[in-house]
């Protein structure tokens, strides 16, 4: 087998490798240290003599590598009854502990965003490279603040929970990854959050299981065979995953029921709108911009309230869409592209088009770029043969 084939196991079992070594009292940034130790090991011997059990292979060579590293620490003493609690050989146990790494990076002794980095990080596999890009800071930035993060729980043990509101952003935010970004986080993001709403009793929880259920259910039809964006409005609902549907309205309209609204329930209630939309021209936006005013009351985001500029636009025209567009900030990310849709509804074209390309110059993505690109050009095209 080669180096690059096995990759993708490595990837799946460093969560529960490195779960492992900090159940048995390595404390994480050294456990961290070891692990990607024993991955090296790894892709140089595995090819040529492949384990039977591949995770024991793992543990056995990050333990030994924690505790070279223990003995040549200065806690050496305090920590030399570590030796006696070796792995023995054999099978390793089938544990999963992604979801406790995750509550251990939720720490209460980290900021929200340190928490959130240290996970994509250590538990949900991104490089400090694509952390940084989701946080639009420096990779060295990033990096240090990854590395400070990793040094306040070192020696924390799984006595100290973590904080749920925490958890459940840093698995929105690895399911976004997983979206639309460069690597396929998506399933695992929805996964753990299945397995968070069967241990936690918490309909914020269940908000965020369901938003995620009815966005991924429309992932074949978000790109067109050559790779292209297909905004909502056009896309073949036909495509649309009618399972994950029923199953995320159903488990949205259970928590909606506890009469204990969050903003990953209200979120869910907008997409679960869309997802009973048979046509794009059944939407119902007055109610979708009712539930972005509730949005807007629990969390006063700017980025909601952009959204709801342009479900005020389709519920009472754009013009109504336009004013309150006005009251935002011209610099927030998609601004530009929202006032060229707006503009565009409105009759404006020549405004439209100099708005989708500038939108088009400031996306953050390729396929965004090409896709607003595209729309300049569409409009341009239209008011020469006019």
């Amino acid at each position: 087998m080669s180096a690059e084939g096995n990759e993708p196991l490595l990837r799946s079992l460093t969560p529960s490798v490195l779960g492992v070594l900090v159940r048995r009292g390595a404390d994480f940034a050294a456990a961290e240290d070891a692990v990607q130790e024993s991955l090296v090991e790894a892709v140089r011997v595995w090819p040529e003599d492949p384990p039977r059990d591949p995770k024991g292979w793992l543990v056995t060579v990050a333990w030994r590598k924690f505790l070279d590293a223990t003995r040549a620490d200065t806690a050496r003493r305090r920590r030399e009854d570590l030796v006696e609690k070796e792995p023995v050989p054999g099978p390793a146990p089938t544990v999963d502990d992604t979801l406790r790494l995750y509550f251990l990076c939720a720490h209460p002794s980290l900021t929200p965003s340190s928490a959130v980095a240290l996970t994509l990080r250590a538990v949900g596999g991104l490089t400090t490279r694509q952390i940084a890009e989701a946080y639009l800071v420096p990779e060295a930035t990033m990096a240090q603040r990854i590395s400070r993060a990793k040094r306040t729980v070192s020696g924390v043990r799984f006595d100290r929970p973590g904080d749920v509101a925490t958890v459940l952003r840093v698995l929105y935010l690895v399911f976004n990854e997983g979206y639309s970004g460069d690597i396929d986080l998506a399933a695992e993001a929805i996964r753990l959050t299945r397995q968070l709403a069967a241990s936690i009793d918490h309909p914020e929880v269940s908000g965020l299981l369901a938003l995620m259920l009815l966005h991924h259910a429309r992932r074949a039809a978000r790109t067109a065979p050559d790779g292209s964006l297909v905004p909502l409005a056009e896309q073949d609902r036909g495509r649309w995953d009618t399972k994950s549907i029923a199953e995320g309205i159903e488990i949205l309209q259970a928590a909606l029921a506890r009469d204990r609204l969050g903003e990953f329930q209200a979120q869910a209630a907008i997409a679960a709108l869309h997802a009973d939309a048979q046509t794009a021209g059944e939407t119902d936006w007055v109610q979708i911009v009712e539930w972005y005013d509730e949005l807007t009351r629990l969390t006063d985001n700017p980025v909601v309230r952009l959204n709801r500029a342009v479900a005020v636009g389709e519920a009472d025209g754009p013009r109504a869409g336009l004013v309150a567009l006005a009251a935002l900030d011209d610099s927030l990310p998609r601004h530009d592209a929202v006032a060229a849709y707006l503009h565009e509804r409105d009759g404006d074209l020549a405004t439209a088009a100099r708005l989708y390309a500038e939108a088009a110059r400031k996306a953050a993505n390729l396929a965004e770029r090409e896709h607003l690109t595209r729309q300049a050009a569409r409009l341009n095209a239209g008011r020469g043969a006019s």
